[in-house]
Protein backbone atom coordinates (compact mmCIF):
# COMPACT_ATOMS: atom_id res chain seq x y z
CA UNK A 1 0.00 0.00 0.00
CA UNK A 2 1.29 3.43 -0.89
CA UNK A 3 -0.30 6.32 0.93
CA UNK A 4 0.21 10.02 0.99
CA UNK A 5 -0.93 12.43 3.65
CA UNK A 6 -3.17 14.23 3.20
CA UNK A 7 -3.55 13.92 -0.54
CA UNK A 8 -2.44 10.44 -1.57
CA UNK A 9 -2.25 6.87 -0.47
CA UNK A 10 -1.80 3.48 -2.07
CA UNK A 11 -2.66 0.23 -0.42
CA UNK A 12 -1.74 -3.29 -1.35
CA UNK A 13 -1.23 -6.83 -0.23
CA UNK A 14 0.61 -9.50 -2.12
CA UNK A 15 -0.06 -13.19 -2.41
CA UNK A 16 3.23 -14.11 -0.86
CA UNK A 17 3.71 -16.42 2.04
CA UNK A 18 4.84 -16.41 5.64
CA UNK A 19 4.47 -18.82 8.49
CA UNK A 20 3.83 -17.04 11.74
CA UNK A 21 5.76 -16.77 14.98
CA UNK A 22 5.96 -14.69 18.08
CA UNK A 23 7.89 -12.00 16.26
CA UNK A 24 9.77 -10.49 19.19
CA UNK A 25 13.37 -9.32 19.33
CA UNK A 26 14.67 -12.74 20.34
CA UNK A 27 13.11 -14.28 17.25
CA UNK A 28 14.65 -11.71 14.91
CA UNK A 29 18.08 -11.89 16.50
CA UNK A 30 18.00 -15.66 15.96
CA UNK A 31 16.71 -15.17 12.43
CA UNK A 32 19.45 -12.74 11.41
CA UNK A 33 22.10 -14.34 13.59
CA UNK A 34 23.10 -17.99 13.49
CA UNK A 35 19.81 -19.06 11.93
CA UNK A 36 19.89 -16.37 9.26
CA UNK A 37 23.62 -15.97 8.64
CA UNK A 38 23.24 -16.88 4.98
CA UNK A 39 20.79 -14.02 4.55
CA UNK A 40 22.69 -11.43 6.55
CA UNK A 41 25.80 -12.24 4.50
CA UNK A 42 24.34 -11.29 1.12
CA UNK A 43 22.34 -8.44 -0.36
CA UNK A 44 18.66 -9.25 -0.77
CA UNK A 45 16.85 -7.83 -3.81
CA UNK A 46 15.02 -4.53 -3.52
CA UNK A 47 11.26 -4.92 -3.27
CA UNK A 48 9.92 -4.21 -6.79
CA UNK A 49 6.89 -2.36 -5.41
CA UNK A 50 9.20 0.22 -3.87
CA UNK A 51 10.68 0.99 -7.27
CA UNK A 52 7.31 1.19 -8.99
CA UNK A 53 5.37 3.14 -6.37
CA UNK A 54 7.96 5.77 -5.47
CA UNK A 55 9.23 6.62 -8.95
CA UNK A 56 6.98 9.70 -9.17
CA UNK A 57 7.80 11.04 -5.70
CA UNK A 58 10.00 13.99 -4.96
CA UNK A 59 12.92 12.95 -2.78
CA UNK A 60 13.05 14.02 0.85
CA UNK A 61 13.23 12.16 4.14
CA UNK A 62 12.29 8.48 4.28
CA UNK A 63 11.83 5.83 6.95
CA UNK A 64 12.20 2.15 6.14
CA UNK A 65 10.25 0.55 9.01
CA UNK A 66 11.50 -2.98 9.55
CA UNK A 67 14.54 -2.44 7.38
CA UNK A 68 16.25 -5.81 8.03
CA UNK A 69 19.64 -5.73 6.31
CA UNK A 70 18.76 -2.54 4.51
CA UNK A 71 18.01 -3.40 0.87
CA UNK A 72 15.18 -0.87 0.54
CA UNK A 73 16.87 1.78 2.71
CA UNK A 74 20.04 1.67 0.63
CA UNK A 75 18.11 1.84 -2.63
CA UNK A 76 16.25 4.91 -1.40
CA UNK A 77 19.54 6.52 -0.38
CA UNK A 78 20.92 5.85 -3.86
CA UNK A 79 17.93 7.73 -5.30
CA UNK A 80 18.74 10.77 -3.17
CA UNK A 81 16.51 10.26 -0.14
CA UNK A 82 17.79 10.99 3.36
CA UNK A 83 16.92 7.69 4.98
CA UNK A 84 16.29 6.28 8.43
CA UNK A 85 16.37 2.49 8.62
CA UNK A 86 14.76 1.13 11.78
CA UNK A 87 14.57 -2.47 12.92
CA UNK A 88 14.22 -4.49 16.10
CA UNK A 89 17.32 -6.59 15.33
CA UNK A 90 20.78 -5.24 16.09
CA UNK A 91 22.27 -8.10 14.07
CA UNK A 92 20.39 -7.03 10.95
CA UNK A 93 21.28 -3.38 11.47
CA UNK A 94 24.97 -4.18 11.82
CA UNK A 95 24.84 -5.92 8.44
CA UNK A 96 22.92 -2.98 6.97
CA UNK A 97 25.45 -0.46 8.28
CA UNK A 98 28.32 -2.45 6.75
CA UNK A 99 26.58 -2.43 3.39
CA UNK A 100 25.94 1.30 3.60
CA UNK A 101 29.61 1.91 4.34
CA UNK A 102 30.74 -0.35 1.50
CA UNK A 103 28.42 1.49 -0.90
CA UNK A 104 29.60 4.93 0.21
CA UNK A 105 26.14 5.76 1.59
CA UNK A 106 26.88 5.89 5.32
CA UNK A 107 26.20 9.63 5.45
CA UNK A 108 22.74 9.23 3.89
CA UNK A 109 21.32 6.53 6.15
CA UNK A 110 20.71 6.60 9.90
CA UNK A 111 20.23 3.19 11.55
CA UNK A 112 18.00 2.93 14.64
CA UNK A 113 17.33 -0.14 16.76
CA UNK A 114 13.75 -0.02 18.03
CA UNK A 115 10.64 -2.12 18.57
CA UNK A 116 8.53 -0.37 15.96
CA UNK A 117 5.30 -1.61 17.49
CA UNK A 118 5.80 0.73 20.45
CA UNK A 119 8.45 3.17 19.20
CA UNK A 120 7.63 6.88 19.41
CA UNK A 121 10.23 8.57 17.19
CA UNK A 122 9.10 12.13 17.88
CA UNK A 123 9.52 13.14 14.24
CA UNK A 124 7.88 12.74 10.83
CA UNK A 125 9.09 11.59 7.40
CA UNK A 126 8.04 12.47 3.86
CA UNK A 127 7.95 8.77 3.01
CA UNK A 128 7.33 5.84 5.35
CA UNK A 129 7.85 2.38 3.86
CA UNK A 130 7.27 -1.06 5.33
CA UNK A 131 7.73 -4.30 3.39
CA UNK A 132 6.54 -7.63 4.83
CA UNK A 133 7.00 -6.50 8.41
CA UNK A 134 6.12 -9.06 11.09
CA UNK A 135 5.31 -7.08 14.25
CA UNK A 136 4.32 -8.96 17.37
CA UNK A 137 1.22 -6.77 17.67
CA UNK A 138 -0.21 -7.86 14.32
CA UNK A 139 -0.40 -6.06 11.01
CA UNK A 140 -3.28 -3.58 11.28
CA UNK A 141 -2.30 -2.03 14.64
CA UNK A 142 1.24 -1.72 13.28
CA UNK A 143 0.12 0.06 10.11
CA UNK A 144 -2.05 2.43 12.13
CA UNK A 145 0.94 3.19 14.36
CA UNK A 146 3.45 3.91 11.61
CA UNK A 147 0.92 6.03 9.70
CA UNK A 148 1.26 8.63 12.45
CA UNK A 149 4.88 9.15 11.38
CA UNK A 150 3.99 10.44 7.90
CA UNK A 151 4.41 14.19 7.41
CA UNK A 152 1.54 16.22 5.92
CA UNK A 153 1.72 15.78 2.16
CA UNK A 154 3.84 12.68 2.68
CA UNK A 155 3.43 9.11 1.52
CA UNK A 156 2.94 5.72 3.17
CA UNK A 157 3.84 2.55 1.28
CA UNK A 158 2.74 -0.77 2.77
CA UNK A 159 3.58 -4.11 1.17
CA UNK A 160 2.17 -7.05 3.09
CA UNK A 161 1.67 -10.78 2.91
CA UNK A 162 -1.89 -11.67 1.96
CA UNK A 163 -3.75 -13.77 4.49
CA UNK A 164 -4.45 -17.33 3.44
CA UNK A 165 -1.31 -17.93 1.38
CA UNK A 166 1.37 -19.27 3.71
CA UNK A 167 4.27 -21.47 2.62
CA UNK A 168 7.03 -20.18 4.81
CA UNK A 169 8.76 -17.82 2.38
CA UNK A 170 9.73 -14.21 2.89
CA UNK A 171 10.99 -13.17 -0.49
CA UNK A 172 13.99 -15.40 -0.84
CA UNK A 173 14.31 -15.48 2.94
CA UNK A 174 13.00 -18.37 4.98
CA UNK A 175 11.07 -16.83 7.84
CA UNK A 176 9.90 -20.03 9.46
CA UNK A 177 10.92 -23.66 9.44
CA UNK A 178 8.41 -25.94 7.68
CA UNK A 179 5.86 -27.25 10.11
CA UNK A 180 6.48 -24.56 12.69
CA UNK A 181 3.21 -23.44 14.22
CA UNK A 182 2.38 -19.82 14.86
CA UNK A 183 -0.21 -17.08 14.65
CA UNK A 184 -0.90 -16.37 10.97
CA UNK A 185 -2.83 -13.17 11.62
CA UNK A 186 0.31 -11.55 13.00
CA UNK A 187 2.15 -11.95 9.69
CA UNK A 188 -0.62 -11.33 7.15
CA UNK A 189 -3.30 -8.84 6.21
CA UNK A 190 -6.18 -8.42 3.80
CA UNK A 191 -6.53 -5.63 1.30
CA UNK A 192 -9.88 -4.64 2.79
CA UNK A 193 -8.45 -4.55 6.29
CA UNK A 194 -5.53 -2.32 5.31
CA UNK A 195 -7.52 0.13 3.22
CA UNK A 196 -10.20 0.46 5.90
CA UNK A 197 -7.59 1.93 8.23
CA UNK A 198 -7.30 4.95 5.95
CA UNK A 199 -10.94 5.65 5.14
CA UNK A 200 -11.03 8.73 7.37
CA UNK A 201 -10.61 12.26 5.94
CA UNK A 202 -7.01 13.34 5.59
CA UNK A 203 -5.94 10.28 3.62
CA UNK A 204 -6.42 9.49 -0.05
CA UNK A 205 -5.77 6.03 -1.48
CA UNK A 206 -3.79 6.29 -4.70
CA UNK A 207 -3.40 2.59 -5.48
CA UNK A 208 -4.41 -0.64 -3.77
CA UNK A 209 -4.05 -4.07 -5.29
CA UNK A 210 -3.18 -7.74 -4.73
CA UNK A 211 -0.50 -9.53 -6.70
CA UNK A 212 0.96 -12.99 -7.04
CA UNK A 213 4.72 -12.86 -7.44
CA UNK A 214 7.25 -15.60 -8.19
CA UNK A 215 10.52 -14.98 -6.41
CA UNK A 216 13.83 -16.24 -7.72
CA UNK A 217 15.26 -18.87 -5.35
CA UNK A 218 18.41 -18.61 -3.31
CA UNK A 219 21.34 -20.65 -4.57
CA UNK A 220 20.53 -23.48 -2.18
CA UNK A 221 16.87 -23.66 -3.18
CA UNK A 222 15.49 -26.36 -5.41
CA UNK A 223 13.55 -24.01 -7.69
CA UNK A 224 11.41 -20.87 -8.00
CA UNK A 225 9.03 -20.09 -5.18
CA UNK A 226 5.49 -19.11 -6.06
CA UNK A 227 4.34 -16.45 -3.67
Amino acid sequence: MLASKPQERRAGTERRTAMDHEFDQSYWERHWGAGGSAMSGRQLPVNPYLLAETAHLRTGTALDAGTGTGAEALWLAEQGWQVTGADISTTALEAAARRASDAGLAGQVEWIQADLSSWEPGRLWDLVVTSYAHPATGQLPFYRHIASWVAPGGTLLIVAHLRGHHTGGHGDQQVSPPGDDGHAENATATLAGVTELFAAPGWSIVACYENTRTVAPAASSAGPRSS
